[in-house]
């Protein structure tokens, strides 16, 4: 074995390592136990009106006509918005292509001429998925027009674009980039105005917002820790931002943007799980600010024409009165409740599969997922798992249905059903038991 080769082992080797503590390590460190409990998560005041209005996304990977839905929609809900019209800046977070090759570069721009107006900026930076290709910063420049490492301003707001430099691995960036994004939130605060400072980056900082504790990285934190008017937006993780662990506030605000193609979910900390409805995916934040530090936060789902979550942070310089802490957010949310009227049927889909189906449980956010048991008359376990729930997809649908197996069930026997739902905060509803008989 070569002194390269070796030297990549053990590069490997501490990243695999590494990798299996974020997985382990509890997602609750000291920041995070920090906060006040407030009596209400606060709503958008009447006289809130923006200085800027900026719409994000994230993790296209080549769903084009998804990022032309993006943009037409933004034009069409603000065009003739009151009090405040229009869009001033679109920004991607990288991951528009699939291993980085120039084609991908040359469609996706393709796509932002034909939808993007003259006047609007768009703003788009790497994400790892575009670092897998060596050429990557000439790539960028050709097709775009302006370096990887940007700072824009956007109706006197700094919008600080940071794509990286790519170090040993696609995973990694190079001190001399982490350096520049450093000096550039600096820049940025020496203009003193009170305005919130947005930062944009394709991985979460670690531990921070839900996705981050396997897809997050730990360079990031030491750079944004400390900067309260930093409002920093990332995805790369693509878990989904119905979950409201896709906002905290430590000493600084950050926000995870989802997905615009395909969603990835844990299931009681354990990344890679794909439920049912994860892809297709369309998700946009809509990030609306004043000159007073107020920012506006709104998630808007592309597939249904629908807002999914409004968030608002009074003032960014007072981290004192941030209300989307770890322990206000887990304050706030519920043990999920199953309505009284709850019933449960087991049915075979087109495709031969049983599928257990139940009146969805109640909570104050979400439920995340729920863990099934199904027993014979005689309590045999016949069927034992957790189910991610499909919470990202928004419907009309109150119930969930799980496959469970081709040969689970036999038709005109009756079994019985004990389910219990876990909030995001995980936080457990009542065991609710029921019979029901498999058609």
């Amino acid at each position: 074995m070569s002194f390269n080769e070796i030297k990549q082992w053990i590069i490997g080797a501490v990243f695999g390592v590494f990798a299996v503590l974020l997985v382990i390590l509890p997602l609750e460190g000291p920041m995070h136990l920090a906060g006040r409990v407030t009596k209400d998560l606060p709503t958008v005041p009447d006289d809130f009106v923006p200085t800027v209005r900026l719409v994000l996304f994230t993790d296209t990977h080549n769903q084009n006509d998804h990022v032309a839905d993006a943009i037409d929609t933004s034009y069409e809900l603000f065009d003739n918005a009151e009090p405040y019209a229009g869009v001033d800046g679109f920004f991607c977070l990288g991951d528009f292509s699939s291993v980085g090759m120039e084609g991908d570069y040359v469609r996706y721009a393709d796509t932002l001429k034909a939808h993007v107006r003259p006047e609007t900026k768009m703003i788009t930076i790497h994400g790892n998925h575009e670092l897998k290709d060596d050429n990557y910063k000439e790539y960028f420049v050709r097709n775009f027009g302006y370096d990887p490492d940007t700072v824009t301003d956007i109706n006197g707001f700094s919008c600080i674009a940071f794509s990286g430099e790519r170090s040993t691995t696609e995973w990694t960036f190079t001190p001399k980039s982490l350096k520049w994004l450093s000096d550039s939130i600096k820049t940025a605060e020496k203009k003193d105005d009170g305005k919130a400072i947005f930062v944009f980056q394709h991985p979460h900082p670690w531990g921070t917002v839900y996705g981050s504790s396997v897809w997050g990285d730990p360079q990031l934190n030491p750079i944004l820790n400390g900067h309260n008017r930093v409002v920093d937006f990332s995805g790369h993780s693509h878990f989904p931002m119905n979950d409201p662990r896709s906002i905290l506030q430590t000493t600084y605000t950050a926000v995870g943007c989802g997905a615009m193609e395909a969603f990835e979910l844990d299931n009681n900390f354990i990344p890679g799980q794909h439920p049912d409805g994860y892809s297709p995916a369309a998700q946009m934040c809509i990030v609306e600010a004043d000159d007073d530090g107020s920012v506006r936060l709104r998630e808007y789902d592309l597939l249904s024409d629908t807002y999914f979550n409004d968030y608002y942070i009074d003032n960014v310089n007072k981290p004192s009165t941030y209300a989307y802490t770890y322990v206000n957010m887990f304050a706030h949310d519920t043990k999920p409740v199953f309505p009284e009227d709850t019933t449960a049927t087991a049915y075979r889909n087109d495709g031969g599969e049983w599928v257990i189906s139940f009146t969805e449980a109640e909570t104050y956010f979400i439920v995340h997922e729920y863990q099934v048991t199904i027993t014979d008359q005689k309590g045999k376990i016949i069927h034992s798992k957790n189910y991610v729930d499909d919470y990202f997809v928004i419907d009309d649908d109150n119930t969930a249905d799980f496959r469970i197996g081709t040969d689970t069930l036999e038709s005109g026997k009756t079994y019985n059903l004990c389910v219990v739902a876990e909030s995001a905060y995980h936080k457990h509803s009542a065991p609710l038991n029921l019979s029901f008989t498999a058609q």
